[in-house]
């Protein structure tokens, strides 16, 4: 075949009729909260699905970070005027096939009692198919035309894309296309009528509502487009009025035909159980641990069955926050990550919940996915799609510390395998020691400062990266990185600590962790006069003094062996989370991220707008529930365990946040479950399963060991504070030295009084240069003047070369004098 002939397109009509309408209404997406969500075990399968509200919703293609559906549901229509869409008019119950086994059964019963509609909904395991095993039953004999309805979002774009009704080797077919992604589908018994058009304008839906007649436009070019067939399930073919729905997915719309063709041709019930048998198979070979909840079904198993559900099958190890766009119905194509997209930190967590279900493979994968999509500079982005290419640009440096973390618990696990992780630990902790601990944004996206979870996350790092340097005969290395974990340990304390404020004494506290610590808290600010920025909130000054608010994520601290549960800091943060951030539902306690969160629903239940409440987070109850075990509260960890169990949607999956307020039905928010945001979120199945296995063990499973020894038991603390470009630390501590991390050579001049001293800074050989001074004999109030003097870096070479080739005269670095003080 000549190369340079286009190849034939077999499926378009012979002569299109075009919808009108064009582009169609502005497109959006469907609901945040899934009912359920699943595709195949097997990687020939690369079909993703999701239910929302009783009806099939995204269809991933041909990864789970690429949505192409919006919704696929079913239309009814019949004499005097009758129409009913099961979306909005029928009631469902949704139930597994198998548990574990992510395929459903779904039985919808219209409101008016007029019919009942059941949908078998399989991935086919051979190939890039999605089956609906359908059967139709009116209440009495009337005469119901059905329908399907698919609104495309090829690519995860609703506008640009192309339908058509057409044939397939004579099959009668709809498809939609956008670049070179096509869906088509078709149905067993044929389709007797097939339409498409533009939504909100001239697609199936909207005519049938108004004319109750479908249109017989095939071809619906560039725009936010809908394909619609007619269902036959009284032909002499249908059993009961039962039929077969195949939606197949290919690089072009012949390939996708052939692909739903194969599926319809194929016996579903052996398609069925070659499915499940390979989710048995799969569900094998996680550990057999006893599901504690009470939940009616196995909690434990729909867990491992939801995070291998978000895990790429091109590149195994990529997982992906959630297979939703949170409050979807409210957001068009600019929301295009939605939640599939790989946040390094949720697929590290949830790596770890593969792994504490006795799934190293997949853990190691993504310690390896995390090793190819390291950036140069040794960090990663703030979230990615799964080639590694940047999504949001923030810098999270526990996106940085969590891989390091992950690979510690790898090797103490013995569980490497063939991978070495020992270029990436060192490229990243580089970049950590460049930028840290100040953090661009906390684990919440949105702040920048000194966070006691960050903070605590980035010591566990440097603790696991100084013993992968030892394990590599670099002592120094070793050393280096375990003084500089005790020394931001120590600034934990110093930085984001208060005492006797407004809030300690309202609460009869000594003092408490904040959320966070603006950055110039380092130049040693009164903290009660420095405000962080909350952007979300809807009412007020979008800036709060960051000494009233809280977070539970201080936590950590005894999560990550940093402290002790029963630090007296720790319990009086403990007494100030509950009074403030802890929210009684009706299934139980659940805490919210923040004071003055703004990420959630508003009061009056509508979506989040870049405005509006923060709702309670179910795996901050996992995260609890490891406090009070790590505490010796065994109880306390299983009653909240219980609280998540109960916190579920229909079939068991965990949402991002819960409902707080009163029940607004209208809305399908319910006090005390989930609400119209990300479900599941597989770091909540993640925390869950974690939580489980910590029960079983009776200690928290992902203690670090390194941390704990060191600061608790030990009680380690630095001899040093440090001082870098970017964190310039204008007071000093008596009693301790002073250290200068800088990214280049330098000199560095001090007096004090009499006292004065010059040191040259050394290569840790982590891209840093360290200079300490011996300060810590200076008396309390002393003024310490440093000169920092370039010793001409290599980049400083580069330039000059660089400014000769262009006949300019370089710019030598000059010295920098500043004064430190020290605070007794």
């Amino acid at each position: 075949m000549d190369k340079g002939i286009e190849k034939q397109d077999i499926t378009r009509p012979a002569h299109p009729k075009n919808a009108k309408g064009k582009p169609g209404a502005k497109p959006c997406w469907s609901s945040g909260a899934k009912t359920i969500v699943g595709t195949a075990v097997s990687a020939a399968s690369r079909i993703w699905y999701t239910v929302n509200n009783g009806t099939l919703a995204e269809i991933y293609f041909p990864d789970v970070d690429q949505a192409n559906t919006r919704a696929v549901r079913f239309i009814v229509t019949g004499s005097r005027k009758f129409f009913s869409d099961e979306l909005n008019d029928a009631t469902h119950h949704v139930e597994w096939l198998e548990v574990g086994a992510p395929s459903c059964r779904i039985e919808s019963r219209s409101n008016s009692g007029r019919y009942r509609l059941t949908k078998e909904i399989v991935p086919d395991p051979t190939r890039d198919t999605l089956l609906l095993r359908c059967r139709f039953m009116p209440a009495k004999q009337e005469d119901f035309k059905l329908y399907l309805v698919i609104d495309a979002h090829i690519g995860d774009r609703g506008e640009r894309n192309d339908a058509w009704a057409g044939t397939y080797k004579g099959a009668p077919m709809v498809f939609a296309q956008r670049g070179n992604l096509s869906l088509a589908c078709m149905t067993s018994p044929p389709s007797p009528k097939t339409s498409v058009g533009y939504v909100g304008r001239s697609d199936g839906l909207t005519m049938l509502c108004r004319h109750k007649q479908l249109p017989d436009a095939n071809h619906a070019p560039d725009g936010n487009v809908a394909m619609t067939l007619e269902i036959d399930y009284k032909s002499s073919k249908s059993k009961d009025g039962s039929f077969l729905v195949a939606i197949g997915a290919g690089s072009d719309s012949a390939e996708a035909a052939q692909q739903a063709r194969a599926g319809v041709l194929e016996d579903f019930d052996i398609t069925r159980d070659l499915f499940l048998r390979q989710w048995r198979e799969k569900q094998a070979g996680f550990h057999d641990m006893a599901d504690l909840s009470g939940h009616k079904l196995d909690l434990y198993r729909v867990s491992t069955s939801v995070l291998e559900s978000h895990q790429s099958k091109r590149f195994r190890g990529g997982f992906v926050a959630s297979l939703s766009l949170p409050w979807g119905f409210a957001r068009g194509d600019k929301d295009v990550g939605g939640y599939h997209v790989l946040w390094p930190r949720d697929t590290v967590e949830t790596a770890l919940g593969m792994l504490a279900s006795g799934d190293a493979h997949s853990a190691r994968s993504t310690l390896f996915y995390l090793q190819c999509t390291q950036d140069a500079g040794g960090g990663w982005s703030q979230n990615l799609w799964l080639d590694g290419t940047p999504h949001w640009s923030g810098v999270q440096l526990d996106n940085v510390a969590l891989p390091i973390i992950l690979a510690d618990k790898l090797h103490r696990e013995d569980a490497l395998g063939g991978v070495n992780p020992t270029r990436m630990v060192h490229d990243a902790i580089s970049f950590l020691l460049r930028h840290g601990p100040v953090t661009q944004q906390d684990r919440w996206e949105t702040t920048p400062g000194y966070s006691p979870y960050t903070m605590a996350t980035q010591v566990v790092a440097l603790l696991a990266a100084a013993g992968f340097a030892e394990r590599e005969g670099l002592p120094a290395r070793a050393a280096f990185l375990r003084s500089t974990a005790d020394a931001w340990n120590d600034a934990i304390d110093e930085l984001t600590y208060v005492e006797d404020t407004p809030l300690a004494r309202a609460h009869s506290v000594r003092g408490y962790y904040l959320r966070l610590a603006p950055p110039r808290r380092i130049e040693g600010r009164a903290i009660g006069h420095l405000r962080i920025k909350l952007p979300n909130v809807p009412r007020g000054p979008k800036t709060r003094r960051a000494i009233d608010i809280l977070s539970p994520g201080a936590l950590a601290l005894v999560r990550f062996g940093l402290r002790a549960p029963d630090d007296p800091r720790i319990l009086s943060t403990l007494k100030l989370i509950d009074a403030t951030l802890r929210r009684q539902t009706k299934t139980g306690p659940g805490w919210v991220r923040s004071t003055d969160d703004g990420y959630g629903e508003h009061a009056d239940g509508r979506p989040f707008d870049k405005t509006g409440i923060g709702r309670c987070w179910p795996l901050l109850a996992g995260e609890r529930g490891h406090y009070e075990l790590a505490a010796g509260r065994r109880r306390a960890a299983l009653d909240l365990l219980k609280t998540i169990a109960r916190q579920t949607s229909q079939c068991g999956m965990i949402p991002e946040q819960v409902w707080d307020g009163p029940d607004i039905p209208a809305r399908f928010l319910l006090n005390g479950h989930p609400s119209g945001s990300g479900m599941p979120l597989a770091w909540a199945h993640s925390e869950y399963i974690k939580l489980l296995r910590s029960l079983h063990a009776g200690e928290v499973w992902d203690r670090i060991p390194q941390t704990e020894e060191r600061y608790i038991r030990q009680r380690h603390t630095a001899g040093f504070q440090i001082w870098t470009p970017d964190q310039r630390r204008a007071w000093l501590t008596a009693g301790k030295d002073l250290r200068f991390d800088l990214t280049a050579p330098a000199r560095v001049r001090w007096t004090a009084g009499r006292a004065r001293g010059t040191a040259k800074t050394t290569d840790t050989g982590f891209s840093l240069h360290c200079a300490t001074l011996r300060t810590r004999d200076l008396a309390a109030n002393a003024a310490i003047k440093i000169t920092i003097e370039p010793q001409n870096p290599a980049s400083n070479k580069a330039k000059t070369s660089k400014a000769k080739k262009q006949n300019e005269k370089p710019k030598p670095q000059k010295p920098e004098s500043f004064i430190v003080r020290v605070r007794g």
